[in-house]
């Protein structure tokens, strides 16, 4: 056996540095958790692009730094970690985040890629580290601590159970838990909400699908919804303007006409809700790779075949309504058209998340369509030394 501070010292940790560094970075996961019947390998292409400076405008207020720690001749673990220049501080302190945290199952390797990360914070200036958020709040966000046996949504993380006690073992705390609640849209509403829709939507509202021939205009109204409904939430970092034209031609191929739907008063939007079918669904036996035959598959499940699974990533309403009764009911509205319309186009399964552990008001709604939380995922933190 060999003695613990032998296997530390025979850690290397390497910096990515170039292209190559970076695609052993990526692939890095499918080695290590291969075998884990619940993870979805993410397509490369996608990794590549999210990791790109030149493809993804978070890198235009955001710096990040990656490694991949060695041992005997192999790749046994990764880690990023993050400045974000919008991130909000608190008592004037801004955190710094790590993310894209996958390793072996060894205390010595997760106390090395954590140690190089928080070295990093600490040269910028920063004193608390949160994470992991790959790379940002509005990205992947949390470590999963409870649902291991099913597979995540699009968009959400999955991660081994031994994860989070190794951050625990290494000083880090709860931050905030993040809660995915599921719901079976055969399930009809329950009472107390049916009667409430019974009763109409209230005078001078309407109630609209997204209109498709105006993608780009539809996706900068739901984003600036949801960026006024939001600021001040625990976290909350804005969607920029690059941001939101970008996510509009990522989301592209996802966005159904009968899955997200607006509230309008006076012909403006004023809330909306965004149901997305499960990418991961279609997605799980492609390696990753959608050449050669990749492409045909993943079209053919989305188009054609469909798939049975989807979640809801993006709800909000205008802030000077959300106090109101208005704001209680809209989005009761929103979410009974979502669920009729995914159970016509077969939708077997509906996750609402990611909602925060205090976030009452959403967690009651989710509730009130008969949800229940089936995944936690949990941001951790950690104060630095000075």
């Amino acid at each position: 056996m060999i003695p613990p501070g032998e296997r530390a010292s025979s850690i290397e940790i390497l910096p990515v540095t170039d292209r190559t560094g970076l695609e052993r970075f990526i692939r890095l996961p499918h080695t290590l958790f291969h075998a884990d019947p619940a993870w979805v390998p993410p397509l490369l292409m996608e990794r590549r692009d999210a990791l790109s400076p030149k493809k993804n405008p978070w890198f235009r207020h955001g710096e990040a730094a990656f490694w991949i720690a060695r041992r005997d001749g192999r790749d046994v673990g990764r880690i990023s970690a993050q400045e974000d220049r919008l991130a909000p501080g608190t008592d004037g302190a801004r955190p710094a985040y790590f993310g894209l945290l996958a390793a072996e199952d060894d205390p010595a390797i997760f106390a090395a890629l954590l140690g190089e990360a928080e070295g990093w914070v600490q040269a910028r200036g920063l004193r608390l580290i949160q994470g992991p958020f790959s790379l940002s709040i509005n990205e992947q966000t949390g470590l999963l601590i409870s649902g291991f046996d099913t597979p995540p949504m699009l968009m959400m993380p999955h991660d081994p159970p031994y994860a989070g006690p190794r951050l625990e073992e290494l000083g880090y705390r709860k931050a905030r838990d993040l809660l995915a609640y599921v719901a079976e849209p055969s399930v009809p509403m329950p009472p107390a909400a049916a009667r409430a829709v019974a009763r109409g939507l209230p005078p001078g509202v309407t109630l609209r699908p997204m209109r498709r021939a105006a993608l780009r205009a539809e996706v900068e109204a739901l984003i600036d919804i949801f960026n006024e409904a939001w600021a001040g939430n625990w976290g909350f970092v804005p969607f920029t303007k690059e941001e939101v034209a970008h996510l509009a031609s990522e989301l592209r191929p996802l966005l159904h006409e009968r899955l997200v739907w607006f509230a309008e008063m006076g012909g403006k939007p004023v809330a909306f809700g965004v149901c997305l079918p499960n990418l991961n669904e279609a997605i799980r036996d492609l390696s990753g790779r959608l050449l050669p035959f990749g492409w045909a598959r993943l079209l053919w499940r989305l188009k054609v075949a469909g798939v049975s699974t989807a979640r809801v990533p993006l709800m909000g309403v205008r802030r000077q309504l959300g106090r109101g009764m208005l704001g209680r009911v809209l989005p009761l509205f929103l979410v009974e058209a979502m669920r009729r319309e995914a159970l016509a186009l077969g939708i077997k399964r509906i996750e609402m998340s990611w909602v925060l552990e205090d976030n009452l008001p959403m967690r009651h709604l989710a509730e009130a369509f008969g949800a229940r939380v089936y995944k936690t995922y949990r941001v951790y933190e950690k104060e630095l030394a000075a």
